[in-house]
């Protein structure tokens, strides 16, 4: 009787030490992200929400958007003709 033959495969991405499954493919930035956690209860997502706020971010992108968000207001303002004069003394 004739036997089947037995390949030695090997996936190109697998991780030998038995860490996860070599074909799933996550995105790059996850394991950072404190929101895709599974999180029940509103204790939870309240608590998780003030430890967001508490992480420092970059400084000079926060200004970059404020910036950006007041020119964006002034425009709409100006596009809807409000008087813009009461903000100046």
């Amino acid at each position: 009787m004739r036997r089947n033959r037995q390949y030695d495969y090997n996936p190109r991405y697998y991780d030998d030490k038995g860490k996860g499954n070599p074909y799933k493919l996550e995105p790059k930035f996850d394991k950072y992200r404190s929101t895709l956690s599974n999180q029940r209860g509103l204790k939870n997502k309240i608590s998780n929400a003030l430890e967001d706020t508490r992480r420092e971010g970059d400084r000079t992108l926060k200004i970059r958007m404020v910036v950006i968000l007041a020119i964006l207001v002034f425009i709409f303002l100006f596009i809807i003709d409000f008087d813009l004069t009461i903000f100046f003394f």
